[in-house]
């Protein structure tokens, strides 16, 4: 990453790292009682992590022994494995300050944060110096609106980095950048729009033999329970439209649709989820420790839903792929809803570097590993 545009930036704490007292009553303390109570296919087990508050975005940073944690707050934290037993020794606050620090990606030494309005990098090769760093600005001018403000963001297998900005609204006109997937190079300059007509995708993954772009996206609220759905969908290429605002999700048209059909070519998703399921984070599973029917296999958090009269979602789903393309998708870990009440809320997935998933959780402000076989 070149350096560019290097400023000032303030901590709440004397650039130093800062551990993280959840506490006199922990998540994770409330939360371990609960884990019998989700249910995955034979082998699987699952246990707190890490305790995270307001645990959203994961990055793994496999060579400081570290995995970051954004939240939709000003902060991002690191969990730190340092003997890599699967089990956190330490959680820690590495940087403040920050308007609405949801969106991270980790890469070559740089962690990346895209907030609100703009995307920063921050170079360190420990986490010490990462803390201390002062953030080097890729681009300051993203549409700064607190509606579907909470950026994702990734690193493609081109080297770029592709982040996702929200449509300010239910169902309106987007403008400029809003509801769009963009595309930076490392080094700064402008944004290259990648894909057009997404309502707010808080999840994206390349696929692992094509370096192709998957995203979910969330269908709009108030068009009834069931309708529109939530979506993963595929871009295979930049220039695609995937709907948004002509239709709510999938081919369920909202009041926007013109009389004649939607004005621009679109393309429908790969996969369509129930309503309002809140479809979030996305990761294809590459490594060993799973069994081999699940390598390229794709994990979607569904964050769960807020506007439906009974409620859905809270789970993680397996996506599966078949030789032509075509996927399905079914539950693969759910039971954070219990008889109509969630005790908790996927938000991310990520592997970490022993194959195992990391699972972040916003309203239980903790990580999850599920493991296979242990």
């Amino acid at each position: 990453m070149k350096s560019r545009n290097r400023i000032p930036y303030l901590r709440a704490a004397v650039l130093a790292l800062v551990s993280v007292a959840v506490g006199a009553c922990s998540a994770a303390a409330d939360v371990r009682p609960y884990l019998h109570l989700i249910t995955m296919p034979p082998g699987f087990t699952i246990s707190v992590f890490a305790e995270v508050p307001g645990a959203r975005s994961l990055a793994v940073a496999d060579e400081l022994n570290a995995v970051f944690v954004g939240t939709r707050g000003d902060s991002v934290y690191a969990i730190v494995d340092a003997d890599r037993d699967g089990t956190a020794e330490r959680t820690l606050k590495v940087l403040s300050g920050l308007k609405v620090a949801n969106g991270i990606a980790y890469g070559d030494g740089v962690l990346y944060v895209a907030e609100q309005h703009r995307v920063v990098g921050f170079e360190g090769r420990d986490l010490e110096s990462l803390a201390r760093a002062r953030p080097t600005v890729l681009y300051d001018r993203l549409p700064d609106k607190r509606w579907h403000g909470w950026r994702y963001a990734a690193l493609g297998p081109d080297g770029g980095l592709y982040v996702a900005l929200g449509a300010p609204c239910n169902v309106c006109a987007p403008s400029g950048l809003e509801g769009s997937i963009v595309r930076f190079d490392t080094g700064g300059g402008e944004p290259q729009v990648f894909a057009r007509g997404i309502r707010n995708s808080v999840g994206m993954d390349f696929h692992p033999k094509t370096g192709e772009l998957f995203f979910t996206d969330n269908g709009a609220d108030s068009m009834g329970d069931d309708v529109p759905p939530d979506e993963l969908n595929h871009a295979p290429r930049a220039g695609l439209h995937f709907g948004f605002p002509y239709y709510g999700g999938g081919d369920a048209a909202t009041d926007l649709m013109p009389g004649g059909g939607a004005p621009v070519p679109v393309t429908m998703p790969a996969v369509r989820f129930g309503a309002h399921v809140a479809a979030l984070g996305a990761h294809f599973y590459r490594g060993d420790m799973f069994p081999p029917q699940y390598r390229g296999d794709a994990f979607v958090a569904q964050h769960g839903s807020w506007n439906r009269t009974i409620p859905d979602g809270y789970r993680i789903a397996r996506v599966r792929f078949d030789e032509s393309g075509g996927a399905t998708w079914s539950p693969f870990a759910e039971g954070w809803l219990t008889r109509g009440q969630a005790w908790g809320r996927p938000v991310d997935v990520k592997e970490h570097w022993d194959g195992s998933l990391l699972i972040s959780d916003d309203r239980a402000g903790v990580v999850y590993r599920i493991a296979h076989g242990m």
